[in-house]
């Protein structure tokens, strides 16, 4: 049997056989995620096309640690092979036969004009920049066939951004005719094909710079990882620690979701993976499946502002504001913690409710069991925070821990990457960077067309003149609308670098420091995936689950409140981002991060219904006071948050007594 490449699978001769939950999840993915349905060829040109991305993956490697390749032709070389994978790979139409010999004609034409197209770009590009950027009408209509090129692309394999794409390129043709600010005296097309493909700041800037350095290197060694066998560790030692508590298997999905979340930076892919084991685990322990599927979707979605790697939006973060990885990875500590603290608490206090008890022994793997056997799998990780740690490159780190995660998966026999699993491995990670890389050309566009016409200037003047100077909160208000409109169904690092362009220079106009303005867009643009009415994390839980999918979005909202509250929180006071506050005293840290843990933990029992019995209607709205009084870092907050935290526990335990005595006389 031949892989989806012509990649031999490792056990041929037993194809798998999949549960109901795990077609489901395949077909949710296949309507939902572009990239997860792509043409299968057979006969030789599958195994051409594993060359291909074998090729791509060794060229990305070496472009970034050894070789020397000015940004430019790296962006451009990135920006080729992007473009003919996906016209090789990807469906021109939803129903295309997608098992097939050979490419369709018009696809192996496209394939030829951008080779030609791109083999100009790489040749006068620097022509151009020593004619002092004049261009001839050749450069023109070559910069027109590579735009018309990108957006059929981006159709094809990020078609709901390609859409906002058209709408901002569009806008530098039409704004001339739309009166007040968000107008402007309109551009030629000889401009704004120089500005957009000739310049440095639209298809060749940021976006596509992030995704040839960053984003691919870490995608890769996603996939290494999850070849490795850590995927499985992760949800062993997952079982090991929480599996035996009440309602087990929702906090093995909380954790097991956050830490595989991180690392392949899709919110969808990350419930469709882990999801088809998670939720019947948690139907089948008492949960309500709407329930289930909502705690599956937000411990999916907070895995992209989790540290350590944050699906590679730190890195894109960092790049963005001119500091070292290591400052995002230290500010983003405390609101993922945060959030999943509420998350893991709200699990046990719904299944304290319900009355539902863990999983038994039996199905409990023994911890040191687990760590002999697969603990050697969290040497990469381990090496990858280390380099980081000593101050070098994200680059550099990412290359030695892909390396590290083939030498620790020899340590033992049952883990051993073969040569057909490496293999299988770099395909699928140069695979799984097609659609976020196209999504970062069109996200060059939308940037493109940000600075030529100075929208998010103008934007921002308009926000300022509704909410008024100093309004910090109002002005994040009107942000937090915008962050979660503009990242609906698109990956988290597009989504980021969308909002961040247009959203943050308001942010720090009303106030907010750099850091936290980056942290609320990148927060809110990653909570999209769960705000309804698109919810496309929720969408594919429910999926899985078969409940509904407006109740199961409206229970995720209410179990990630902590992630919509929290970013208003540090706007004014960051000391909950680690590091971001210069001089401040450890004392002062400890006792914001303790009182917020509280804090989360009240709001949690007060969304709940629950905490050493139900909950009343009154000890509800008190408690969910006081967990927004905890998260605020001052001290009268705090005070005032403890008594009537105390309180209330003193008198449920007390409750709590009289009816455990009356039970049990």
């Amino acid at each position: 049997m031949e892989g989806t490449f012509g990649v031999t699978d490792m056990d041929a001769n037993t194809p798998p056989i999949l549960t109901e939950e795990e077609v489901k999840a395949q077909q949710l993915l296949d309507e939902k995620e572009p990239d997860s349905k792509l043409r299968n060829y057979t006969g030789p040109l599958g195994h051409i096309v594993t060359v291909l991305f074998m090729i791509w993956s060794v060229f990305q490697v070496y472009a970034n640690t050894l070789g020397v390749v000015d940004a430019m032709s790296l962006r451009t070389w990135h920006l080729l092979f992007l473009l003919g994978f996906t016209f090789l790979l990807f469906p021109t139409y939803r129903k295309e036969r997608r098992t097939r010999a050979l490419p369709p004609i018009w696809d192996m034409a496209l394939l030829g004009i951008t080779f030609g197209t791109f083999a100009y770009l790489l040749t006068q590009y620097t022509v151009i920049a020593r004619r002092g950027g004049y261009s001839l009408p050749t450069d023109l209509w070559v910069a027109a066939v590579a735009l018309l090129l990108i957006f059929e692309g981006g159709r094809r394999a990020c078609r709901n951004l390609a859409i906002l794409g058209l709408v901002f390129l569009l806008y530098n043709f039409l704004g001339m005719f739309i009166p007040g600010e968000l107008g402007h005296v309109g551009f030629s097309l000889k401009r704004v094909l120089n500005h957009m493909i000739w310049g440095s700041q639209g298809i060749f800037g940021v976006g596509i710079g992030v995704s040839a350095t960053y984003i691919f290197l870490f995608v890769l060694f996603g996939a290494y990882l999850k070849y490795s066998g850590f995927s499985q560790f992760i949800n062993d030692i997952a079982l090991t620690l929480v599996g035996r508590s009440a309602g087990g298997p929702a906090k093995v999905a909380v954790l097991a979701s956050a830490l595989l979340g991180m690392i392949n930076g899709s919110a969808i892919a990350n419930v469709a993976t882990t999801g088809t084991i998670t939720i019947p685990m948690m139907k089948k322990t008492g949960y309500k499946k709407e329930f289930a599927a909502a705690v599956e979707a937000v411990a999916s979605t907070g895995g992209q502002f989790a540290p350590p790697i944050m699906g590679a939006v730190g890195f894109v973060m960092a790049e963005f504001m001119g500091v070292s990885y290591t400052t995002v990875l230290l500010a983003a500590c405390i609101p993922a913690f945060l959030y999943y603290l509420t998350l893991l608490f709200a699990v046990h206090f719904e299944a304290k409710r319900l009355g539902l008890s863990g999983l038994s022994k039996e199905h409990i793997p023994a911890a040191l069991t687990v760590l002999r056997k697969q603990g050697h799998l969290l040497i990469p990780l381990v090496v990858l925070i280390t380099l980081l740690s000593f101050g070098f490159t994200p680059l550099f780190a990412a290359v030695i821990s892909i390396f590290a995660t083939i030498a620790a998966s020899w340590l033992r026999k049952e883990t051993r990457m073969t040569w057909s699993v490496i293999v299988t491995a770099t395909v699928e990670g140069a695979r799984s960077a097609i659609s976020v890389g196209m999504s970062c050309a069109i996200i060059g566009v939308i940037i493109g067309t940000v600075s030529l016409t100075g929208l998010g200037l103008s934007f921002g003047y308009i926000i300022l003149r509704i909410v008024g100077e100093g309004q910090l909160y109002l002005g994040g208000f009107m942000v937090m609308l915008m962050s979660t409109v503009l990242g609906m169904g698109v990956p988290g690092v597009a989504a980021y670098v969308i909002v961040s362009t247009v959203s943050v220079p308001v942010l720090i106009q009303t106030g907010a420091i750099p850091m936290a303005a980056h942290m609320f867009c990148l927060i809110y643009a990653c909570l999209s995936n769960i705000t309804p009415p698109v919810a496309m994390s929720s969408y594919v839980a429910s999926g899985i689950a078969g409940s509904d999918q407006t109740k199961t979005s409206l229970i995720a909202v209410k179990l990630g409140l902590t992630g919509f509250i929290l970013p208003f929180f540090f706007l004014d006071n960051p000391i909950l981002l680690l590091g971001t506050v210069a001089d401040t005293p450890l004392l002062l840290t400890l006792r914001a991060i303790a009182t917020s843990s509280i804090g989360v933990i009240a709001l949690s029992a007060g969304l709940q219904g629950y905490l050493l019995r139900t909950l009343v209607i009154v000890e509800r709205f008190l408690l969910i006071a006081a967990g927004l009084l905890f998260i605020e870092t001052r001290l009268v907050t705090d005070i005032i948050a403890l008594l009537i935290f105390g309180a209330i526990i003193m008198i449920q335990f007390i409750q709590h007594t009289s009816l455990t005595k009356e039970r049990n006389p």
